[in-house]
């Protein structure tokens, strides 16, 4: 879908060194959006007197509000596109396409615990709002710089859903010093230890973040017998799968590998089929 989206609200985030930013957007998209989905936004200048930037940039959707029309974008400034995003005002309107690509799914039943690495915990947002009102425990683990990263990134949100946070800083500000895999690691190892398959735990995954996180969190799902989705972070030209600039390869079930687009296939796929020593 092509539509404009209406700026509702735009806003700095946290510590201004973080450059995080919050956009809310009003238009149709929310009607049909569901989390892990994202949008491609026109990101030329305001005043439309340059192509430069041409192509779109895809942004993660943090939360949905159906029955507002909104959509909310979190996103860091950090490129040229992004630079001329963070100017636009309320009431601008931009371009959008969206939603694309293919989401997470729920479990009917269990635990659904929500691995995060720096603001590859955007996305999650909207999922954790979806179980919860769908009655499904909610467990988050995130990894972050520092406390500063975590507190502008929506720590506090994350507190007012009331879930479990295990959460990690690599220079032990806050939580754990290291990274969040080993947090994970760290809990699938308890529910080991009660004598029970931690498969017959009805537990489920979902994971977002830098590629090598989703790799370790991967062979830690796969160990245990725990099925997994991952949102893979990839560079895109066109989102609608013309470009082939996203293409990722996977084993599908007879163990061939395969390849698949990230912007219509993705950028949610099971865990257990991405080949991860191939270059995505």
């Amino acid at each position: 879908m092509l539509a404009l989206g209406e700026v509702a609200e735009h806003e700095l985030i946290g510590n201004e060194d973080q450059k995080l930013r919050r956009l809310v957007l009003k238009g149709p998209i929310a009607r049909t959006a569901k989390p892990g989905q994202f949008v491609a936004l026109q990101v030329q200048d305001l005043a439309r007197t340059t192509l430069d930037p041409l192509l779109r940039r895809p942004l993660s959707i943090a939360e949905i509000f159906p029955e507002r029309d909104e959509i909310v974008l979190l996103y860091r400034v950090q490129g040229r596109g992004t630079e001329i995003l963070a100017q636009a005002n309320c009431g601008d309107k931009l371009s959008v396409m969206g939603p694309l690509g293919n989401g997470f799914s729920l479990p009917e039943e269990g635990e659904l615990w929500l691995v995060a690495g720096g603001i590859g915990v955007f996305p999650l947002y909207a999922l954790a709002q979806s179980a919860l009102m769908r009655g499904l425990k909610v467990r988050l683990f995130w990894g972050g710089e520092n406390l500063s990263f975590l507190e502008s990134a929506g720590l506090s949100s994350w507190k007012g859903l009331g879930i479990p946070a295990h959460l990690s800083t690599m220079d032990g500000s806050r939580g754990e010093k290291g990274l969040v895999t080993e947090l994970v690691r760290q809990e699938l190892l308890i529910l080991q230890t009660d004598g029970e398959d931690v498969s017959r735990k009805k537990i489920s995954v979902a994971a977002c973040g830098p590629k090598q996180m989703l790799r370790a969190v991967a062979e830690l799902c796969s160990g245990f017998r725990v099925p997994l989705e991952v949102s893979l972070e990839e560079r895109m030209g066109c989102a609608v799968g013309a470009c082939l600039g996203c293409v990722c390869t996977l084993k599908n079930g007879a163990g061939q590998l395969i390849h698949k687009k990230v912007c219509t296939d993705g950028p949610v796929f099971p865990g257990e089929e991405v080949v991860w020593d191939e270059t995505c």
